[in-house]
């Protein structure tokens, strides 16, 4: 028996290392690539206002998250839903990113030790349509998945259209990889010679740090416009 969870979040803000908190989980089961109806969804009371653009996107107010359950209340009986589970999240460093803050918070292990792995279905989507958009409404619309009622973003409504378009994805495949049309793939450049002299190269390697933070950025961008943003296009 295989069990996956399909999980989405809705947050404050982009920057969990800047003090933003999650404010709603969404999770959608699978057992053996089925819908069982077993889902786990709750909002929590992040204790801070969302900022202006967040709160656009997703339309949880401040006044309606005032009486919900707080991250610590709900701990227990989240980890517990997703212990030893696949997780399937959509640009998973952004949501994995804030659930690992939460957890820090709580002086709790990191949200990875608790699940068997976590797969990335943009990576995914990414590796079978290169140079296409793939934020959850372009996938929606690329496998037919009617989406009219996502008026804005909700976790949990979220996560079951991830659900369905991660087994639309994954319907029949092995594995993520896909053949390329030879007119598709970009042409190799070879044998080019620049006439530099090496010593007025100036090389600078960005740290992992500065790596990690940059994709959490372009993450947390992309998920705030929905998968419009310029620089995942770039």
């Amino acid at each position: 028996m295989k069990r996956q969870i399909v999980l989405d979040t809705e947050t404050t803000g982009l920057n969990a290392r800047g003090g933003d908190r999650v404010i709603e989980i969404g999770c959608v089961e699978l057992i053996d690539r089925k819908l069982t109806g077993n889902n786990f969804h709750c909002y929590i009371n992040p204790e801070r206002d969302s900022e202006e653009g967040a709160l656009a996107v997703h339309g949880l107010t401040t006044e309606f998250l005032r009486d919900k359950p707080k991250f610590a209340e709900i701990s227990k009986e989240f980890l517990e839903y997703v212990q030893g589970a696949e997780i399937v999240i959509h640009n998973a460093p952004f949501d994995v990113g804030f659930l690992n803050a939460e957890l820090t918070l709580l002086g709790m292990p990191l949200f990875p030790e608790f699940v068997e792995q976590i797969t990335d279905t943009l990576v995914q989507a990414k590796e079978l349509h290169p140079g296409k958009r793939n934020s959850l409404d372009s996938l929606c619309d690329r496998y037919e998945i009617s989406n009219s009622h996502r008026k804005l973003h909700g976790a949990l409504l979220d996560a079951e259209l991830l659900a369905d378009v991660f087994l639309a994805m994954s319907r029949g495949q092995n594995s993520f990889s896909i053949e390329i049309q030879e007119e598709e793939v970009a042409p190799v450049l070879t044998d080019v010679l620049i006439d530099l002299p090496m010593h007025d190269v100036l090389l600078c390697l960005a740290e992992e740090s500065e790596m990690t933070e940059h994709e959490l950025l372009l993450t947390g961008l992309d998920k705030d416009v929905r998968g419009k943003s310029i620089w995942n296009q770039i």
